[in-house]
C-alpha cells in the first residue's frame, strides 16, 4: 500500500471514529464516549482507535471540534456570500434555527449539551468548549457590529443584550425539541430573535 493510500485511509477511519463520537456524545455527554466503547461499537482493536487520539481527553477534544465544524458548515458558511450585517446575522440564525429544529446529531446540539456539562468543571475539555462557544458568539456579534456601524441598527442598540437574547434563544429552543419535541418552539425562537433585533 502506497504511503498516500495509508494516509488517506487512516483520515477515514478517524473521521468513521469521530463521527460515532460525535453521536454517542450528542445523546450521553462527551463523558459518554471511550475509547473502548468506540472500538467495540466499530468492531475495531482498542490500539487501532488508540492510535488515533492517544487519550480519551483528546478524543473528547476532537469529538467537540468535529461536531462544530460540522455546525459551522450547516449554519455560517452558507450565510458569507451575504455582506458583514443584518443580512447576513438574519441568515445565520435562520439557519441555525433550522440546524435546532433538526439537527445532524441524534440527540441535538452537541456544543449546546457540552456547555451545560462543563460550564462548571476545569480542565482542557472545559477550555475547547469555551474556545467553540466564543467563536460562534463572534460571528453573531461581529455582524451585530457590522449593522450598527452600517447604519441598519440604530448608533444606541445595544449588541451585547442583542447577542444574549439571540444566544437565549437557541438554548431555549434546543431544550424544549430535545426534552419535549416541542415544534410550536421553532417559531418562537424566530420572533425572540426577531425582538432582540428590534429593541425599543
Amino acid at each position: 500500500m502506497s504511503p498516500r493510500r495509508s494516509a488517506a485511509d487512516a483520515l477515514l477511519t478517524r473521521g468513521r471514529i469521530l463521527s460515532r463520537a460525535a453521536e454517542i456524545a450528542s445523546e450521553e455527554g462527551l463523558d459518554g464516549i471511550t475509547i473502548g466503547r468506540l472500538a467495540e461499537e466499530l468492531e475495531m482493536s482498542k490500539s487501532g482507535v488508540h492510535k488515533h487520539f492517544g487519550t480519551k481527553e483528546t478524543l473528547q477534544i476532537d469529538t467537540l471540534d468535529k461536531a462544530f465544524v460540522d455546525f459551522w458548515h450547516r449554519v455560517v458558511e452558507p450565510a458569507l456570500t451575504e455582506p458583514p450585517g443584518l443580512r447576513r446575522l438574519r441568515v445565520v440564525c435562520a439557519n441555525s434555527v433550522d440546524y435546532l429544529a433538526e439537527p445532524l446529531l441524534p440527540g441535538g446540539c452537541l456544543m449546546t449539551a457540552a456547555l451545560s456539562e462543563y460550564d462548571g468543571r476545569p480542565g482542557a475539555v472545559r477550555d475547547a468548549v469555551a474556545q467553540v462557544w466564543s467563536r460562534w458568539q463572534g460571528q453573531l456579534k461581529a455582524d451585530l457590529v457590522a449593522a450598527v456601524e452600517g447604519g441598519e441598527l440604530a448608533g444606541g442598540f445595544d449588541v451585547d443584550q442583542a447577542l444574549f437574547e439571540i444566544l437565549a434563544a437557541g438554548l431555549a429552543l434546543n431544550a424544549a425539541m430535545q426534552l419535549q419535541h416541542d415544534q410550536a418552539a421553532v417559531g418562537r425562537a424566530r420572533r425572540a430573535i426577531e425582538r432582540a433585533l428590534h429593541q425599543s
